[in-house]
């Protein structure tokens, strides 16, 4: 099965864009890995069986090259998260939050919870998209949830503890 690339493109450009930026956060390297993923896509032969195929496809293909381009990045610059926020736009400061903290996870944790939670992955798609095993793919998202709510939960008692004290 092959589909057209104009019709990938309007389908999935924002969920390759989403997920490469998880990768390699700046919106230029990602931008370039979904390009890059698009190209490779119109370029190769590959026959797929669905259409869960050719976004499992797109996906794995748009994370590599996200990974590529966060190493040759590393080694260049760095970048503070603050900058990075500045680059997206958000609907409220509460969704800024929520991203700067999942940001601030290792790598491993933030891809797993954005494809199971962003683009609607179950464990096993995820586990073939990333070439990992299903357990691991379960013990990624759980390990991630607990340092979200950790670090969620320090955020909210250090807040109210500030609260508190102004009040006093």
């Amino acid at each position: 099965m092959r589909q057209s690339l104009e019709l990938l493109i309007d389908r999935y450009q924002k969920n390759l864009f989403a997920a490469a930026f998880n990768v390699c956060a700046n919106a230029q390297d990602a931008e370039d890995a979904v390009q890059d993923t698009f190209l490779q896509y119109y370029s190769t032969n590959k026959q797929f069986n669905d259409e869960e195929h050719i976004k499992a496809w797109l996906l794995r293909v748009a994370i590599n090259k996200a990974k590529d381009a966060a190493r040759r990045y590393r080694w260049k610059n760095t970048v503070s998260l603050e900058d990075l926020t500045e680059e997206i736009p958000f609907e409220d400061p509460e969704a800024e939050s929520f991203f700067d903290e999942v940001m601030r996870l290792p790598e491993k944790y933030r891809v797993a919870i954005h494809l199971f939670y962003y683009e609607d992955m179950a464990v096993k798609d995820i586990a073939q998209c990333l070439r990992i095993s299903e357990g691991n793919v379960k013990m990624r998202l759980s390990r991630g949830r607990d340092l979200l709510k950790e670090r969620l939960t320090e955020d909210d008692d250090n807040d109210r503890s500030g609260k508190i004290q102004k009040c006093g």
